[in-house]
């Protein structure tokens, strides 16, 4: 069977890409429906865009690289799609963007604009080889428990990264890549929460509070909220794509007020309160129980003078840690690395030494932050994958 265009990945990227890619394109996936990982997204309503995504907001080896893609499908174009199906958004914290009712209306969307577009799709379909032909592609596929040859002469892959194995993700677009000679940057779980030994915070689990995460140049102004296992949170999430085993991590508790002021107030209205006590008025109270445990603050307030205050200060806004992992792919929301740009067109997304090779989303080393833009750019390349193929015809 021959098509013009197979896609391998029925995700964001594949599905973006299957729209714009013209006729007689095939989709095909393993999963049992296409885009569960936008189904499940933003706890069921998908974060679907971020009003402020640029390339500022995204981690590769080439910052440049994700340029071209960006700024020719935005993410105004992505509201005018999603307001020409009448679905209904509002913005949370930081520019992020959700579906009012449900992320199943994103995949509803897309299927629709695949089928207006003339796309083919199979599911529950295994890639077992792919190989390069005279004119294009030749892949070996089961489907429906038969085994198919089916042939192409653009062949898109966007079987994503590491990220989230139970929903069936592998390391398929990083095998074809290495199998036509592209490279492979390191691949890391990114957007991940950060564990450390022995339970340390377990005693905390649930507790959460804004803060300021800093990292190898990286800061983050959001919520951070301990676990059994370590510390978690969008501001933990965050942080955790700059962060190297053996690096610590910096926390300030009072982002966005000084504590020092604060404590020299109250040493003057109340100075015979406990130093823990005053503390526990600041921050969540186990938090406070736990730091004048660890950091032994006895006393009362009136016996500290400023010195003393600026030393606490100093911890309260700087409070180093060094996590001894990540909770890893099981819960990464994306894989950090992958597919080297150096090997891709920044305009088409396809292979520079392969001709009708294109690799797109994020199995490509092009990684957003947290809160919508990691959908941004499967959108953006998708987008660009499909309308280098039609340009084509």
């Amino acid at each position: 069977m021959q098509f013009e265009t197979i896609i391998l990945g029925a995700g964001a990227a594949g599905m973006m890409c299957a729209i714009h890619a013209g006729r007689d394109v095939l989709v095909l996936d393993h999963a049992k429906a296409p885009g569960e990982k936008i189904r499940i997204s933003g706890g069921g309503r998908c974060n679907f865009t971020n009003m402020h995504a640029g390339p500022g907001n995204f981690l590769s080896a080439n910052p440049h690289f994700a340029k071209s893609a960006l700024a020719r499908y935005t993410q105004w174009d992505f509201l005018d799609l999603i307001g020409k199906h009448g679905i209904a958004w509002h913005e949370k914290t930081l520019g992020q963007l959700f579906c009012d009712d449900s992320a199943k209306q994103i995949v509803a969307m897309l299927l629709d604009e695949m089928a207006k577009a003339g796309a083919t799709m199979w599911l529950r379909t295994a890639i077992t080889s792919v190989e390069k032909s005279e004119d294009g592609f030749r892949l070996q596929i089961e489907s429906e428990g038969k085994r198919k040859t089916v042939t192409c002469r653009n062949l898109v892959v966007a079987t994503g990264g590491k990220s989230i194995p139970k929903m069936g993700a592998t390391g398929l677009a990083y095998d074809i890549a290495r199998q036509f000679g592209l490279s492979i940057t390191e691949t890391r779980p990114g957007l991940v929460p950060l564990t450390f030994p022995d339970g340390r915070f377990s005693g905390l689990s649930g507790v959460s509070l804004p803060v300021r995460a800093i990292c190898n140049g990286a800061s983050f102004d959001e919520a951070m909220l301990f676990t059994h296992r370590g510390l978690s949170g969008p501001a933990i999430l965050q942080i955790s794509s700059y962060w190297r085993e053996g690096d610590a991590i910096r926390i300030n508790l009072f982002p966005n007020s000084d504590p020092f002021e604060a404590l020299r107030t109250q040493r003057q209205q109340a100075g015979r309160k406990n130093l823990s006590t005053v503390l526990a008025q600041m921050l969540p109270s186990r938090l406070a129980d736990y730091l004048a445990g660890e950091w032994k603050l006895n006393g009362n307030l009136a016996d500290q003078g400023d010195a003393a205050l600026t030393a606490l200060c100093d911890r309260l806004t700087g409070w180093d840690l060094v996590p001894t992992g990540s909770e890893g792919y099981r819960t990464a929301e994306v894989t950090l690395g992958g597919v080297d740009t150096d090997g891709l067109s920044s305009k088409t997304m396809m292979a520079k030494d392969v001709p009708g090779l294109y690799f797109i989303g994020e199995c490509v080393d092009v990684t957003g932050w947290l809160g919508g833009y990691n959908f941004q750019w499967a959108w953006s390349s998708g987008f660009a994958a499909g309308t280098s193929i039609a340009a084509q015809r």
